[in-house]
């Protein structure tokens, strides 16, 4: 019997815990020290039991052949029938039971699945694991690679100031960075902008990126996507492609892009790939423009069996000016957007109907000693310029920049990344976070607070977001008052 990592499939070692992830199962698994041993014995070429029991068994000390044999074949039988792994007694057996993504049998996330109280979000069991395991001991995982500040939409509620985007990244940097992050055993990379297909060297960066077997992610508005980078999608085995749809209705799109057309662009290039079997995520981030048109959205994408989200979180642009938050709904316009999701989620409407509901409401508190941010944990990102940030909307926030400092560097010893990792929510606006009775529907982010403060001050509470928390909270409960009156 043959062993091998299915081609979406990842596997990584961190500091002795062993990691798998799978981009078409949308799923992941641990194991401990020994397990590790046996996970990272697997990869992508073919192996027998036989072959695969020869690589581990020099590790273990006073263990026969026979009890690893029968140890690695339960292991790897898992993992097979979890679906990590593909296993046939010949090549071709293995290539045809390692399909990858397909539309045909894939059912996505819908808002049920994917409500909570404060916004709706893609599946977070990687980051969730990642923060958790390395709150002691950062390790960087996960980073974002901005190919290009430019771009060929002027959406109106854009964080990054459109005066700003005039650089792509050199080849040199790009290279330089894909090997920094290979030497520091990061899994996921993501290609942003801009537009990151307005770089003429896209399609080259993408092929060097899956060299590496990173898993690869690409934040893309799609209006450029062509034959020639659908195939190279395909080559490479792309992860995931992120991108915004506003709306269904073309002039609502095509007024929140500036860009006339472009939703027409966006929604063919989706169904292409769609089409091509290429994992999308499309998200409808709400606004004044399209505040009643997120749930055709989600519809649409439901029907086409495509992940969806929507978002009414809007923040201000990194230079602190805000223009852009006229576009931002005013909290009656959020709290609208909660009750409609609310009203739809059967799941999240039988968690407000427990008994406990209300007193665990009350009761939630932020630990005072809680870890405020997960930036600068397991996550960071660059700009085209080689400037370091915490995360992509913090472009005030430089850790430093790559030109000048290895990566490892940069990680290791910022002194900006240092104080983040030490930031507790008793340091939140002097400890007053600690004791809202709102804790349970709010998510306080660090660059949303310091975008939005004319001083840059991150520790600064932003008042909005406080009064959609409550707006949420009092929605959530009179929802569940109602109900009981109602029965």
């Amino acid at each position: 019997m043959l062993y091998r990592q299915k081609k979406d499939t990842y596997i990584r070692n961190y500091d002795g815990v062993g990691y798998i992830t799978s981009t078409g199962l949308f799923n992941d698994r641990t194991v401990n020290e020994s397990g590790t041993v046996f996970l990272c014995a697997v990869n992508r070429t073919p192996q027998s039991l036989d072959q695969l029991v020869d690589k581990i068994l020099p590790q273990f000390v006073g263990v026969d052949r026979e009890t690893i044999y029968n140890d690695a074949k339960e292991f790897y039988d898992i993992l097979v029938e979890d679906g990590f792994l593909v296993s046939g007694e010949t090549e071709d057996e293995l290539n045809a039971k390692d399909t990858g993504f397909t539309y045909k049998v894939f059912e996505p996330k819908t808002i049920k699945e994917d409500f909570t109280p404060t916004i709706q979000r893609a599946d977070s069991d990687t980051e969730l694991f990642l923060e958790e395991h390395f709150k002691d001991k950062p390790h960087l995982t996960s980073f974002q690679i901005e190919l290009t500040s430019r771009c060929n939409e002027r959406c109106v509620h854009c964080y990054i100031p459109h005066k700003y985007k005039l650089y792509d990244i050199t080849p040199e940097l790009y290279y330089s960075t894909l090997e920094q992050l290979s030497k520091m055993g990061v899994l996921s990379v993501t290609l942003s902008g801009g537009e990151p297909m307005m770089h003429p060297k896209f399609i080259e960066f993408l092929r060097a990126a899956k060299k590496y077997d990173f898993y690869v992610n690409i934040l893309s508005n799609l209006t450029l996507l062509n034959d020639e980078i659908i195939a190279e999608m395909k080559a490479g085995n792309v992860s995931s492609v992120q991108v915004s749809l506003y709306s269904m209705n073309p002039e609502h799109h095509d007024a929140i892009t500036a860009v006339k057309g472009s939703f027409e662009k966006t929604k063919a290039a989706i169904l292409k790939l769609v089409e091509n079997d290429i994992p999308l995520h499309v998200s409808c981030p709400t606004m004044k423009g399209n505040k009643d048109d997120f749930k055709e959205v989600l519809a649409w994408c439901h029907e086409h069996k495509i992940r969806a989200q929507t978002d009414y979180i809007m923040m201000a642009q990194y230079n602190h000016e805000t223009e852009n938050l006229a576009n931002r709904l005013t909290v009656e316009e959020a709290g609208n957007v909660i009750k409609s999701i609310m009203e739809g989620d059967e799941d999240y409407q039988k968690a407000i109907l427990e008994p406990d509901f209300v007193k665990r409401c009350n009761e939630a508190q932020f630990n005072p000693e809680r870890r405020l941010c997960g930036v600068g944990v397991s996550t960071c990102c660059m700009v085209a310029n080689g400037n370091v940030y915490p995360c992509a909307g913090w472009q005030e926030m430089v850790l430093g920049n790559l030109k000048e400092t290895p990566l490892q560097e940069i990680w290791n010893n910022s002194e900006k990344i240092k104080w983040l990792r030490g930031l507790k929510m008793k340091d939140l606006g002097g400890g007053e976070c600690c004791n809202c009775d709102k804790a349970a529907f709010c998510s306080p982010c660090l660059v949303r607070n310091a975008n939005e403060s004319p001083t840059g001050d991150p520790l600064e509470i932003n008042r909005h977001f406080c009064a959609v928390a409550e707006k949420n909270k009092q929605i959530v409960l009179d929802w569940r008052k109602a109900h009981f009156k109602e029965v």
